[in-house]
């Protein structure tokens, strides 16, 4: 073809690849940034908008007002605090943590649609760092609680709350592990607590923390300070298991045995040698010494497998075994150490904390 076939034929090309992006008989064109992973960013954020446009209307700004003591003079003092919590019932009972109500004598709860109504407490654990509120409004929005108990190290976790008293903001991340210990405010031992990388800030406290369906997976608790990406949450079973308790009762009267324990995967061969009706189990990591587990003759590294002929799968499990009913009561514990099996009789005492 000569120079003026050429010509002729560049305005039939370009009109060609204004319409589709490409050159009959010539290479496709590649954009700066490959389809799928615009499509996966896409995805995640579709996934974070979805979850916090499910759950923000719940969550709740908490501020309350404690006593400080009194000035030289007599006046009363008072210290104002504040946290998030969110609304789990549609008649208004609101979960936050024990450590912003704590002591409270007067509680002010603000809501997504601007309004702002007093609070009473129901009952607080300062041991699981928990507490109930209730609001009186009717047909309030709830959230949808999950399943601590199927989260997977590196799934998606979105925070909620209200940090600095920035009202319902929202951070992303990932569980970054499970079964944590964290000591409470009370100097107890938190089992089973869900790490995540999601930014928490003071005011996030007793705020959501939401996988991507949008189901509420643990309560935002305590952050290390100076350390960045290391939040904690107590996970959404412990806290539906501890307000349960406390719209019973208004507190927890527990039993205790005396480890420090976590949630651990059992290996297959051992669960099906010994039929176990569950795949997880409780590693003892520590023993209090003259505790009723030191005397039982628990040691560091058991595996707890079941309680009074009931399956123990994690330290939830535990716990809600644990109850008043079992104080001073002989029961059998059910463990593995090594590969033996041992069953062995146990008295759990009243907590003291």
């Amino acid at each position: 073809m000569n120079l003026e076939a050429q010509t002729t034929h560049l305005p039939a090309m370009l009109e060609q690849f204004l319409s589709t992006g490409s050159l009959e008989n010539g290479p496709v064109l590649q954009t700066t940034q490959p389809q799928a992973e615009s499509e996966l960013l896409d995805g995640y954020s579709r996934a974070v908008v979805s979850a916090a446009e499910r759950v923000s209307p719940s969550v709740a700004k908490i501020e309350v007002t404690q006593s400080a003591g009194r000035a030289r003079n007599g006046e009363p003092l008072e210290r104002h605090g504040g946290g998030s919590g969110f609304v789990f019932t549609p008649d208004g009972l609101v979960l936050t943590n024990s450590h912003v109500v704590h002591d409270a004598f007067r509680i002010q709860v603000s809501l997504p649609d601007g309004r702002q109504l007093p609070a009473h407490l129901i009952g607080d654990d300062p041991a699981t760092d928990l507490a109930v509120i209730r609001i009186d409004s009717p047909s309030v929005a709830a959230v949808e609680l999950g399943d601590s108990q199927k989260l997977r190290v590196g799934q998606l976790a979105i925070a909620i709350g209200n940090p600095y008293g920035f009202q319902y903001t929202v951070t992303a991340g990932v569980v970054s592990a499970l079964g944590r210990s964290l000591r409470s405010y009370s100097g107890r031992m938190i089992d089973d607590v869900v790490q995540t990388d999601a930014s928490l800030n003071p005011g996030n406290s007793g705020g959501p923390l939401v996988s991507s369906d949008g189901k509420v997976i643990g309560v935002n608790t305590a952050t290390i300070m100076g350390a960045q990406g290391l939040c904690f949450a107590i996970g959404i079973n412990t806290a539906k298991f501890v307000a349960s308790r406390l719209l019973q009762q208004g507190r927890i009267r527990r039993a205790y045995i005396g480890v420090e324990a976590q949630t651990v995967p059992l290996h297959r061969r051992i669960v099906r040698f010994y039929d176990l009706p569950k795949e997880t189990g409780v590693m003892v990591i520590g023993v209090e010494p003259a505790s009723p587990a030191q005397k039982a003759g628990l040691h560091e590294g058991d595996l707890i497998v079941a309680l009074g002929g009931q399956p123990v799968a994690g330290v939830d499990d535990l716990h809600r075994l644990l109850t008043d009913t079992q104080v001073g009561i002989k029961t059998s514990i059910y463990m593995l150490r090594r590969t033996e099996r041992l069953e062995l009789a146990i008295i759990p005492q009243e907590s003291k904390e």
